[in-house]
Order: structure tokens, then sequence, then C-alpha cells
């Protein structure tokens, strides 16, 4: 497909991986052509079920049946046919993990949580390299401390689930590096990482890739991580490559629909503070059971040409050097820019809100968990998972509640939805009658009652929703549950639910598996709002999901906000997607409040390093900006909740840490000008970069902050 002259490191021709099933053949891989350069990093992106990862292993043969290989060439370093080697057979063993190394999408499930890191390192040292049992030892904690593991000694005894996501991912990258390879295949490496770790975990394969002249197959739906680390793109869509170019060819000029919509649908950082409605891809990638004729996008295509596009398969064109693309068009007019704010009259609401009573207000809300302990054993610590939370949020309002993974937010809904009880604090809500109630002291039939009120949407589509039940039943079960409806009312009330979050009725008495991601968390979006509430807590509800996928739901969640009157409590840890949907944000670090604003203000320049640091981790989606965000990283993982550091608990990673005053003492939280409050003990003389701000070097006593301090 246009690549360069000299033979790549792996080249692939006509690749065809198809899955033989009762219900007939489903081709998964339909011709794919693509080639890795030496020392490059090639991204292949597209959305779930486009055949990315079938395309991935079936490089190394580990596809599972019922699919198989069943033509086309895959030829490494120009003579090894890597597909018609004997799957069981040593020369692909040499291959698997000693010259290509495959980090796979999921750390935490990846890894066994019955063997320590130590042990599985040590076995893909032994197998490989012939090594002795203190041999792999010492290399194993030389390569953790390779990949930026800290105490590597101490972590190569500690066992996954002692550790966190990020630290996982990098126990996988060590493994997958433990012989060199020449060629290192990622499949969606930091889907399930929070943005900061994510940002790290890209600097450590770049990192790597200079230092082992190491080429890299980055497979990923995120186009702002293309931008980050991609040389050459190839775009996939339904088993077949659809434009390939060099990644400034992708971003700047990209010539493929399917492309230009993936562009369009990414939710940028804009700093304006209103919101609106993203733009997303029609549908939904077609089923393989019935791909389309013609070109297999028509069916989604803003400029599909009625009598061509669905019934000729596109010819492949170039563009220019090592630019091809599979369209029937010469040019595709350029598509509309999304209107400023088409999400209601939000700044006439917003206003409105002020004047408004609140409909939620927590006040020194905490939730602490013991450590250890048992039946006869005391704990042997506590871990304060939200420790003196104080939040507001208005009827009618969106309030976007941020932070990493382990800072206390999910813990925070969980705890105002009362599905965890608080260890301390109010949790003050106010009635349809104006009344205020302490939930947190409501027990028995009338915390049922509230439940029905406060709903949750939870952030796993594939695990939260029950596999033997139908979608009557589950979208169905709170009616039942709390004597709302039951016989034909509940099915009425089904079928009117299903409509409103874009689903048909007729799809009642199917199960879950027939449904894709974001199917699913429409039905868990069916599911919250089928009893009427009046807030609803949004954990993390995009975060499983497609780029393309998270728009259509987060555009499905404003929708229903202003037809229904919802007030949201959004939980994420992406501010781009926060941006979006709020019109207020609270950052929360380590159990506690860092900074509370608008949304506008808070974009436009934040008061918090914390809050600074999320920001610019944020991947953005331009090739020429790929350094920026450099400027702002913060060191290290997030401290142990268990043990917080003394004085600011940011302090040991922030980038304007000052003398002894931010390791000793606690900052309060202060207001700043109207409706806008932080926690830091300079944030009155900090000048921090908001949306669109130059990167500048913070200066911490006169050195480089965060990674001495």
């Amino acid at each position: 497909m246009g690549g360069p002259v000299e033979e790549p490191l792996l080249r692939i021709e006509g690749l065809r991986t198809h899955f033989f099933t009762s219900e007939g053949v489903l081709k998964a891989v339909d011709g794919v052509d693509l080639s890795v350069p030496a020392g490059k990093t090639v991204c292949l992106v597209g959305e779930s079920g486009c055949g990315k990862s079938v395309t991935a292993r079936s490089i190394l043969q580990l596809v599972d049946k019922p699919g198989r290989i069943v033509g086309g060439s895959i030829r490494w370093n120009g003579a090894t046919e890597l597909a018609t080697l004997d799957p069981a057979g040593e020369e692909l063993r040499r291959v698997r993990g000693g010259e290509i190394g495959m980090i796979f999408q999921e750390p935490m499930a990846s890894l066994s949580p019955m063997y320590t890191v130590g042990a599985q390192l040590s076995q893909a040292l032994r197998l490989h390299r012939d090594l002795t049992k203190q041999e792999a030892r010492e290399e194993g904690v030389a390569l953790l401390r390779k990949v930026g593991i800290p105490n590597a000694e101490q972590r190569y005894d500690t066992y996954p689930f002692q550790l966190s996501g990020g630290m996982c991912q990098r126990v996988m990258i060590a493994i997958a590096l433990c012989c060199d390879p020449a060629l290192l295949i990622a499949d969606e490496p930091t889907t399930a990482l929070d943005v900061t770790t994510q940002a790290r975990i890209l600097d450590l394969m770049m990192d790597l890739r200079a230092q082992n002249d190491m080429a890299i197959l980055f497979i990923t739906h995120d186009l702002g991580v293309v931008a980050e680390v991609a040389d050459e793109v190839a775009v996939m869509y339904l088993g077949r490559i659809v434009e390939h170019g060099t990644v400034e060819q992708i971003f700047s000029d990209p010539r493929h629909p399917y492309t230009r919509a993936l562009l369009r649908s990414i939710p940028e950082l804009r700093g304006s503070g209103a919101r609106r409605r993203l733009t997303a891809i029609r549908g939904m990638v077609p089923s393989l059971r019935q791909v389309p004729a013609g070109c297999s996008f028509h069916t989604r295509c803003d400029h599909a040409v009625e009598g061509l596009c669905e019934v000729t398969p596109p010819p492949l064109r170039k563009y220019g050097e090592a630019h091809v693309a599979s369209c029937h068009l010469d040019e595709v007019p350029a598509a509309p820019a999304a209107p400023a704010a088409p999400v209601l009259q939000v700044t006439e609401r917003v206003a409105a809100e002020t004047a408004a009573e609140p409909l939620l207000r927590v006040e020194g809300l905490a939730k602490h968990y013991p450590i250890g302990g048992g039946l006869f054993r005391k704990p042997s610590g506590v871990v304060r998972a939200v420790d003196g939370v104080d939040l507001t949020i208005l009827p009618g309002q969106t309030v976007g509640l941020v932070g990493e993974s382990g800072c206390g937010k999910t813990t925070l809904g969980r705890c105002v939805a009362r599905l965890a009880d608080p260890t301390a604090g109010r949790i003050l809500y106010r009635t349809e009658q104006g009344d205020e109630v302490d939930l947190a002291t409501v027990t028995g039939a009338r915390l049922k009652d509230f439940r029905r009120q406060i709903r949750v949407i939870f952030q796993d589509p594939f695990s939260s929703l029950n596999p033997r039940m139908t979608l009557q039943q589950i979208v169905g079960e709170p009616l039942r549950t709390h004597g709302i409806a039951s016989g034909g009312e509940l099915r009425d009330r089904v079928a009117d639910m299903l409509t409103r979050v874009g689903l048909r009725p007729e799809y009642m008495q199917r199960y879950p598996h027939a449904f894709s991601g974001g199917q699913r968390q429409r039905v868990n979006i069916a599911r919250a709002l089928i009893t009427g509430p009046r807030l609803v807590v949004a954990d993390e509800p995009v975060s499983a999901l497609d780029v393309s996928v998270r728009a259509q739901i987060l555009n499905l969640l404003t929708d229903l906000q202003e037809e229904l009157g919802l007030t949201y409590l959004f939980i994420s840890h992406d501010l781009s997607v926060v941006e979006h949907i709020s019109d207020r944000v609270t950052v929360m670090y380590l159990g506690k409040v860092v900074e509370d604003a608008d949304t506008a203000d808070l974009y436009r320049q934040p008061r918090h390093p914390y809050t600074e640091a999320l920001m610019h981790a944020v991947p953005v989606p331009d090739p020429a900006r790929r350094r920026e965000r450099h400027a702002f990283e913060i060191a290290d993982d997030l401290p142990d909740p268990a043990a917080p550091p003394p004085g600011c608990r940011f302090h040991t990673r922030c980038a304007h840490v000052r003398a002894e005053l931010c390791r000793t003492d606690v900052p309060e939280l202060r207001e700043y000008g109207e409706r806008r409050s932080a926690a830091c003990h300079h944030a009155a003389g900090l000048t921090l970069a908001g949306v669109g701000s130059v990167a500048r070097e913070p200066q911490v006593d006169g050195r480089m902050a965060g990674r001495d301090a």
C-alpha cells in the first residue's frame, strides 16, 4: 500500500482471516495490505468490530477458533512467511516473544493473579533466553527499572492485584521487551487507563522505541493517541484498510469519509465553556453477518452517491507519496463545523440555576474503608476514599467530577446514590415538596423511595447487564422493584424508554450479548431513567466506548437532560469529555476536592496545579502539537490512598511545590472570585495554563519540579 522502497520489517499482503460459525462465514479480515518499516510506529485505527485486533493476532497466529487465516501473506524481515508456519512449531515460537513482542489490551486481565510479577516475567525470560532462575531475576528486576517501576526489587515479588493499572501495563511492556524484539505489537495498550497514566505509558513506549531501535504496530480507536505517537496511520473499516498515509497526511488532508468522521467525533478541549453537541458518525458498525455491498461504509456516509457506492466496491486511489484511500470520490466535501451550542439555551439555563435552591448539598462527607482485619483481627489501617468533601448540585445542572482512578470519585457517587453508607457527613437532598432530607441517615422503605429518585449509570456496559435477562426484564426490573408498573403497563413503559434512548421496542426480548457496547450503554441509560429520577449519577459512562460511540452517548445524555429535566453528577477522568457536557466541574485528588469552578472559568485558567496537569494530559488530535503536554507532566503514579502524603496531598507530584509549606500544611479550600474555589497554598500567585495556553517550564526552588520534590 504505497510503502517505502526498501523492504519493510513486516509486510502483510491480501491477508484474510475468517471465522467459520454456525451462522456462516464471518470475514473479520478481508484482504488487508499493511507494512511496518523498521524503527517506525504504524497506528491501525478504527471502531470496535473493524478487525484491528484480529489483524494483529493473525500476525502471530494467535486467532482463537473458529477463526483461521484463509489467505494472504505475512512476510517477516523479508524472509519468513509467518502465515504458513506451524502454530505449535519451534520456528513460530522463536518469533513470538523473541522477535515480535505483544502487549494485550487489559493489563489486569492479561496478568495471572495467581503468580507474582517476577514469576511471570521470569517465565518469559527463561523460555526464550535459557537463563538460570537467579539470572532471570536479575534481568527481570533490570527490566522493571527500565520501564519505570519504582522499587523494582520489591515489586518483582508482588502480585498484579497489588499494582495500579498503569503499573500492570508497565509489567506487560517489560514482558514484551524481555528478548529485545524488533517489533512490538500494542493492542489498545492505554484504553483502560487514566489520561495522566496514559500519557506516561505513551512516553515510555516512545522512549523504548528510540532506545531499542524498535518498530511498533499500535492498535487504537483514539485518534488523539495516534497524533501523539504515529509515523504512519492505517484506517480500518469492516475488515479492510480504507486509508493509509503518514500521520501528517491523515490529520491535515484525510481523504476517506470514514477517516474524516472519526476525526470530527473527537471531543477536543476548546476552553470556551460552551456545551456543544459532538459530531457523531451515523449508526454503528454493521455486523459481519451483513456486510453492505459496494463500499462497506456507504450506509453511514454523508457523501454516498446513489447508484454507485452501494453497488460497486471503491477503487484504491493515490493522493500523493505513501497516501492512498479507497473511495469513489476524488474530493470529499468538507463537513460543516459543529454549532456552538445547540444544547438549548445553556447560558440562559445556567443563569437561572444560580438563583435556584440546590437539589443536592454534600457537607463534610467521608467514606473510610478498613485495611486488613478479619473475624479475629483488628484492621491494620484505613483508606480514606472520601475525606471531608463538600459539593453542591443545582436543579438541571451537570456537575463534572474528575480525577484519576483512586481519587474517590466513584465512592463519592455511590455515597450520593446511597449504594454505600458514608462514614461521616451529610447528604442533603431537596424533595419535590421543597424539604431538605439528609440521605445519610435515611433507612428502610424511605431509602428505597429516594433510590427511585437518584439513579446510577454504571461504567462498564458489558459487565453491568445480567446476561440471562432480556432487555424487557433488565429495563423493567426497577419498575417492579419500586411497585411502579407491571404487566402490559410495564411493557409499554419499557418500549417507550427504549425508543427515547434510540433502541427499537422490538429488541425487548433479546439478550445483552446481541448488542454492541454502545447499544448496551443505551440499555443502561434506559434502566437508570425508567423510574423517572431527578438526579442521575453517571459513573464513567463513556470511558469503555469507541470515540464515535462516545459522541453518540454524550449527545443522547444531553438530549435526555433537556427533554426530562434531569440533573447529572457526571464522573470522568477525561477533561475533554467533561467540558462538552458539564456546567460546572469539581476536581478530586486522594479523597479531597482541590478545585471547583464553572466550566468556562476552569478551562480558561485553572487554579490548582493538579487541574492543569489533568487538562494537558489529554491527547491533542494534532501531530504538530504532540510535544506540548510535556511541560505539564506530573511525576510518578498516584500515592497510596491508605497513606496519603502529609501537607498538600499533591505536593509529591506538583510542578509548583514551594519550600516546606506545601509539605507540612494542609491547604484549605478557599474562594477565588465568584463561584470558584481551590485548595492550594499558592493559588492566588500562580498563573496556570488553561486550554490554548503556551507551554512553560514551571520552577520550584530554582529547579524543575515534581521529579525532585
